[in-house]
């Protein structure tokens, strides 16, 4: 891999796969077919987002199995490449992924704070940390970003109204004295900065707008995946709106 991928990384945890593939269709939001060694498999998509520049037919993709009785498929995607690089593209490895850079003083961009409780319920929303640095508490959402468009990360990739939900309920919280922050997980080495999606969803941009100037504090940090292990990178610079 070339570009970002080679600035200082930090292991965050082993992630292998039992298999490559070709993908075949996407069937729905969570269920696509992989051709594997010319057998054609049932796979998972634990993955809300569109992931158009990810998954199109004829594109490889990595998948992982799982036995789990009852289950309609015994593969998960795991991820999908673009030029050089795998995207990581479970959605079900971001808590895993959060936690580890939360945890880590060298990785965090929330120190001195650490995590107090996860899936923490306020309001209409369930938000997935609490964080305390022993006398301040700060709430903080996290989202990932699979996106980019030339140099860009662009969130969201599909119209998301759970999304400007959270982002209204920090700015809440921010208004009754809680630290509100939200972190974005920006997947793969080569964007250069991370924006909102304005083109496809205005009402999410335009809350992120309201919530940077309402003091909702947002930092971008990469996750890298070589096909094998989960790596922490460099922050990403956030452009709120283009100038």
């Amino acid at each position: 891999m070339k570009g970002p991928v080679n600035e200082n990384v930090t292991r965050l945890f082993d992630l292998p796969v039992d298999a490559s593939g070709v993908l075949v269709s996407r069937d729905n939001r969570f269920l696509a077919v992989v051709d594997v060694n010319g057998v054609e498999e049932e796979v998972h998509v634990h993955d809300p987002g569109r992931l158009k520049e990810i998954l199109y037919p004829g594109n490889e993709v990595l998948i992982r199995s799982v036995e789990k009785p009852g289950r309609r498929t015994r593969w998960d995607l795991i991820a999908g490449r673009i030029d050089d690089d795998w995207i990581l593209v479970h959605s079900g490895y971001h808590p895993q992924i959060s936690r580890r850079i939360l945890e880590d003083p060298g990785l965090t961009p929330f120190s001195p704070f650490q995590i107090e409780r996860a899936e923490v319920k306020f309001g209409n929303s369930r938000l997935d940390y609490l964080l305390s640095d022993g006398k301040r508490e700060m709430v903080l959402e996290v989202k990932g970003c699979s996106l980019t468009v030339g140099s860009t990360a662009l969130f969201p990739d599909a119209p998301t109204v759970r999304g400007s939900r959270h982002l209204r309920e920090l700015i809440s919280l921010h208004d009754k004295g809680y630290m509100a922050s939200l972190m974005i997980l920006v997947l793969g080495p080569r964007p250069e900065e991370f924006m909102p999606n304005h083109t496809m969803d205005p009402d999410f941009s335009g809350v992120f707008r309201d919530a940077v100037s309402s003091g909702v504090d947002v930092k971008a940090v990469r996750v890298i995946y070589d096909g094998s292990t989960v790596f922490a990178g460099s922050d990403v610079p956030i452009t709120v709106v283009r100038s």
